[in-house]
């Protein structure tokens, strides 16, 4: 009796470890042979909290659940150097986030995406006619180089217009101003001052530097619509005090940006240094008009439950064929430091997919980078003009975005100071961004 409840008691637990071996066998061969180890992956970000990740790492973790994700936020004044540091300690993450303008300046971290079938795969992961079918064109120029693929866009945001309806109203003002000699008018029509001159209420929050914020970028954007041509073909030297067609467009547009800013230019005369900070002018009713990103709108919302305002698109210069604004984002990389970036690659091209971003653009409510959910969006109350306008947004590649920004808001100030004519300071800024581009080449 003992032996045969033995035999019996052993046939099950024979079939079980049978089959636990067979599922083993097989779950190898569909991984290339080889049995899937346990793999984590560390991906550092900074504006994104984990929450913006949390449902799409969830969801692949279903689906590989041999891959772990964690997560790291860093402080955005933090964040750029602890990278530099944990990769000189060779301690870099796997995956983390970078900024549109960054590929110059930290090409030499960065593996590309493969564009070859991995052993034991049909094809790529992604390739590069996929990335231009999908995505928006400024991400190719950014992301992308001779046809590599260095990062991958969750989202493209772009500089828009905010306005205050309620002070439109009151002026009579029906719509807000398509062109920059729209904008022009409706500038001289909000704007207040008192029987010396001084500003009582700006009409737009444009001129300066320190007290604007992303003012660089609004000087960018206005140096692109008008023809300024930023860099060479080969983005190798900055270009943007050459002239164009026998025009200096460069110069000419910080003028303009500058104008703003200089009481002698009377009526255009609408904004100083002793203004509130941008956002927070515009949020006390100080500022009729602003320029900012897609995210300002629910800071706004919390500043003032009470501002009546509304998002226009950026003006143009008129007769402008294209509607240009400027594009300010951060895409996912993986570093050449990584261990498994096959398998880092292969969970971006999830995050950044149809079904990956969804999840990401409903957590954080920002602009699709993907062509087929900017559909879904461009009807949108908040997200609309900032969605149609991604189609057609512009940057530039930066040798140093942080330094760029630095010269260019110096020659906001020497125009403003007076240290320089708008030529002095437009040729001293490209000579400068030149010397950051020597040092990348």
């Amino acid at each position: 009796m003992e032996n045969k409840k033995m035999i019996i008691i052993g046939v099950p637990a024979g079939l079980v470890v049978l089959v636990l071996a067979l599922f083993l066998v097989l779950r190898g061969i569909g991984s290339g042979g080889k049995i899937p180890q346990s793999i984590s992956l560390s991906f550092w970000g900074t504006y994104d909290s984990s929450v913006a990740f949390r449902d799409a790492i969830s969801a692949y973790e279903k689906t590989y659940p041999n891959i772990h994700i964690e997560y790291r936020q860093l402080l955005p004044n933090e964040y750029e150097d602890s990278l530099i540091q944990a990769f000189a300690a060779n301690s870099g993450p796997d995956i983390w986030m970078m900024h549109n303008t960054w590929l110059l300046k930290h090409w030499d971290k960065i593996l590309q995406l493969p564009q070859t079938a991995a052993k034991g795969e049909k094809k790529p992961l992604f390739t590069y006619k996929q990335f231009q079918e999908q995505f928006v064109d400024v991400t190719d120029k950014d992301l992308t180089f001779n046809q590599e693929i260095y990062g991958l866009p969750l989202y493209t945001d772009n500089l828009a217009l905010f306005y205050n309806k309620d002070m439109f109203n009151t002026a009579g003002i029906a719509n807000p101003p398509r062109t920059w000699d729209d904008f022009n008018t409706d500038v001289e029509r909000l704007t207040l001052k008192d029987e010396r001159g001084n500003i009582i209420r700006s009409g737009a929050a444009i001129g300066t530097a320190q007290n604007i914020n992303r003012s660089t970028d609004i000087l960018s954007m206005i140096m692109i619509q008008h023809g300024t041509i930023m860099t060479d073909d080969e983005a190798k030297t900055a270009t943007f005090a050459d002239q164009v067609e026998g025009v200096s467009v460069g110069e000419k547009s910080l003028q303009y940006y500058t104008d703003f800013a200089q009481p002698i230019k009377g009526e255009r005369y609408t904004w100083n240094e002793s203004q509130h900070y941008s956002i927070d002018a515009f949020a006390e009713g100080n500022a009729a008009m602003m320029f900012n990103y897609s995210h300002n709108i629910s800071i706004l919302r919390g500043k003032s439950g009470r501002l009546n305002f509304g998002v226009a698109p950026a003006p143009q210069p008129a007769g402008a064929s294209i509607n240009v604004s400027y594009a300010n984002y951060w895409a996912a990389t993986v570093s050449k430091q990584s261990q498994y970036s096959y398998e880092a690659w292969r969970f971006l091209t999830y995050l950044t997919s149809n079904q990956g971003a969804k999840f990401y653009l409903k957590a954080t409510g920002r602009p699709s980078a993907r062509r087929d959910l900017l559909e879904l969006q461009q009807s949108d109350p908040d997200l609309g003009v900032f969605a149609n306008q991604s189609l057609t947004a512009r940057s530039w590649y930066q040798p140093d975005s942080k330094a760029v920004e630095t010269i260019f808001a110096q020659a906001i100030n020497d125009v403003n100071y007076g240290k320089a004519t708008p030529r002095e300071a437009i040729q001293t800024a490209q000579s400068k961004v030149n010397v950051l581009f020597a040092k990348i080449r």
